[in-house]
């Protein structure tokens, strides 16, 4: 462990809010540090490889940098480009690939513990995001090497069955991906029908496929277990 380096402000999380958040500390003088688990803007970088921004480039801009995109919604590609160029530009103090392992208050300040050392801080944000906290279904099976919480790229998928589940933009994005690299696709949806705020040039598409059979669709369903060959799944009708 190094020697404990004190700061007047402690950001965890190098996102667009975190980077903004060093932008502005910078303007003002504060004494700062970023730190960040992964790699720069680290949400983003595990978004799905082909993804597409509901956002205007405009939307997505920091510190009055503007963003210059091929196209009115920019892609992941884009904005990692954007934000990596964002944190140069304004030479932000950033650590990455260190996480924080502990944040105690003590007196008027913090303790913040590293995998790598201490730092102490008179004032702490937290701009760690929700990306990393994946949305489990609790379920029989989930823990199965088959089951991902996440989705990147649609070859892993191509000739295999796949089951989606979910009604919005993530799970529209990865049903229509893997349906076009020849994945057989069935989506599992609660409700009663495909997601109101699934981005407008996507959600024709997918009903189109789904109307023509293409991809299959369980509404107002959920999966009860997962097994190595089979998945039960609960429908208005029963199991």
């Amino acid at each position: 462990m190094q020697k404990t380096q004190h700061y007047q402000l402690i950001i965890i999380g190098a996102g667009p809010i975190g980077l903004t958040c060093g932008i502005e500390a910078k303007k003002a003088g504060i004494d700062f540090l970023i730190i960040e688990k992964g790699c720069l803007t680290n949400s983003i970088y595990n978004y799905p490889v082909n993804m597409t921004f509901f956002s205007t480039a405009e939307r997505l801009e920091i510190g009055g940098i503007p963003f210059i995109s091929n196209s009115p919604k920019p892609t992941r590609l884009e904005a990692l480009e954007y934000y990596r160029r964002a944190a140069a530009n304004q030479q932000l103090n950033i650590n990455l690939f260190e996480e924080v392992s502990g944040l105690q208050k003590e007196g008027e300040g913090f303790i913040i513990t590293t995998n790598k050392q201490n730092y102490t801080a008179a004032h702490i944000i937290i701009s760690t995001g929700f990306y990393d906290i994946p949305y489990l279904l609790n379920v029989p099976g989930e823990n199965l090497s088959k089951v991902s919480h996440y989705y990147k790229e649609p070859h892993l998928y191509a000739f295999q069955k796949v089951m989606v589940v979910g009604a919005q933009n993530s799970a529209i994005d990865a049903a229509l991906e893997t349906w076009r690299k020849g994945a057989e696709v069935t989506m599992i949806i609660r409700g009663s029908e495909v997601g109101q705020r699934v981005k407008y040039w996507v959600r024709p598409d997918i009903l189109n496929r789904i109307d023509e059979g293409s991809i299959k669709v369980y509404y107002n369903s959920a999966i009860k277990e997962i097994r190595e060959t089979e998945v039960d799944i609960e429908t208005e009708n029963g199991v």
